[in-house]
């Protein structure tokens, strides 16, 4: 056997032997000039075109494959014969080169002229990973389509492998200062580090397994720590380990009930008094400047361009025509508001799920919800969903209470047995649950024909 595949094997070996350690992110804002600035902006091109190149060569396998007879007949195998199907996929795969050990090896010959000056071979496998991963959705059928990367849109995010090569980042031990870089094609890029802040002290403490740089669009290229262009950087660094527990988000013991509805949220506590708010009720007023503002775009657009437009407002029917569609500066101005307005309320919205979670998992560490349908609810209730996204609450609900040694388990709403979580809950001998609901009488916000948790009337 060859040296270089001996090497490869046994570094595949202490992998598998290596044990899982947990990861969290930490993000450092990033000091950059115009030179730097043109630069990233420079090396993000040459990554979007490179990534657009094997996602279409990925395209082009994924077609071919599916088009062979041999896919159908793979297919109509039965679903009980689970080996016969794996091995009849999986030759097919490896026939039409449609892995992502094959789009690796594909990238080496797309990675040429000056696209190699700016992406090194790592970041490559990195980004025919990503197009992998996006190839790979279409074909188990998670997923319609692949999106390739315009020009405008922009490849706002690129990560590495490790933290040895390529993009990294490097951190001067104290006696040099504590300085912070985050190094690509010998550009160092000082990173903002706050010291004071526990949080950055308790992540810089461990062990860095890679790093993502990040590209936000700010306001206006007039904003704090903005380019010319109007971007904002930031490196994301993939820790080993913990993330910070802060002491004033303490941990309960006991058992939580909670049930989340499209617009409200009702906790029912094994120890203390249940509730029902409006979930994310802040927002509101955010929604509705959005709302204002999305009016005026439409009024300018209307202004600019009324041949598009009959008697009645009603925009013209063109068939497969492509309209052009004017855009005057004031349109451009409002539209850039709007985008900022929607930024904000993106990190509120976050903020509210962070501090709503730290006080479900302070009522108990054992989480209990209903399992639910959120595609579901994004077509029933679209615009609520849309503005509150309790899936993303519920995910972040998850990660939370997993990092602080609990539980959240999601029980399906039974109809016809009577298993709901309150009656779970006194089958466990949890009867202190039910004294703060003794007289409580709560119901679902958005649909009053069926109680939380399936309880009828008041519970005894």
């Amino acid at each position: 056997m060859p040296k270089k595949c001996q090497g490869q094997r046994k570094k595949k070996e202490q992998q598998e032997k290596r044990p899982a350690t947990p990861t969290f992110l930490l993000e450092l804002p990033l000091a950059v000039d115009p030179g730097q600035a043109a630069r990233l902006r420079a090396h993000l091109e040459a990554a979007r075109q490179l990534y657009n190149a094997i996602l279409s060569q990925g395209q082009q396998r994924l077609r071919r494959m599916r088009s062979d007879p041999a896919w159908q007949e793979a297919r109509a195998l039965p679903r009980t014969h689970k080996a016969e199907r794996a091995a009849a996929f999986s030759a097919l795969r490896k026939a039409h080169g449609f892995s992502e050990a094959a789009l690796h090896e594909a990238v080496k010959g797309l990675r040429v002229g000056w696209i190699a000056e700016h992406i090194e071979a790592v970041l490559a496998q990195t980004l025919a990973t990503r197009a992998y991963r996006a190839l790979n959705r279409v074909c188990l059928g998670k997923a319609k389509r692949v999106r390739f990367k315009s020009r405008g849109r922009g490849f706002s995010s690129l990560e590495n492998k490790r933290n040895d090569t390529s993009l990294r980042f490097v951190l001067q031990p104290p006696e040099e200062g504590n300085a912070g870089y985050l190094l690509w094609n010998g550009d160092p890029l000082p990173a903002l580090i706050d010291w004071k802040d526990e949080v950055v002290t308790h992540g810089l403490r461990h062990r860095i397994k890679f790093a993502r740089l990040i590209q936000r669009p700010a306001s206006s290229p007039r904003a704090a720590g903005a380019d010319e262009e109007g971007y904002r950087y930031v490196v994301q660094l993939a820790l080993e380990g913990k993330p910070h527990q802060k002491k004033k988000h303490t941990v309960g013991t006991s058992i939580v009930g909670g049930d989340l509805g499209p617009s409200t949220l009702a906790l029912f506590p094994q120890q203390g008094e249940a509730s029902l708010e409006v979930f994310c009720a802040q927002l509101a007023p955010e929604a509705c400047a959005i709302r204002r503002l999305q009016r005026q775009m439409d009024r300018q657009r209307r202004a600019a361009n009324p041949e598009h437009y009959d008697e009645k407002g009603r925009i013209k029917k063109q068939g497969k025509k492509k309209r052009h569609w004017k855009q005057s500066k004031r349109y451009q101005a409002t539209r850039q508001r709007k985008a900022s307005k929607e930024r904000k309320l993106v990190a509120h919205r976050k903020s509210l799920h962070g501090h709503k979670v730290h006080q479900v998992v302070k009522l108990g560490s054992t989480i209990i919800i209903e399992k639910i349908s959120y595609k579901a609810w994004q077509r029933q209730f679209g615009k609520s969903v849309g503005l509150r996204a309790p899936g993303m609450f519920v995910e972040l609900l998850r990660r939370t209470v997993e990092s602080t040694g609990g539980i959240l388990v999601a029980r399906p709403h039974t109809h016809h047995r009577a298993e709901p979580v309150v009656s779970w809950l006194w089958q466990e001998a949890q009867e202190a649950a039910f004294a703060a609901l003794a007289s409580v009488r709560v119901w679902r916000g958005s649909r009053a024909t069926r109680p939380v948790f399936g309880v009828s009337g008041c519970l005894p």
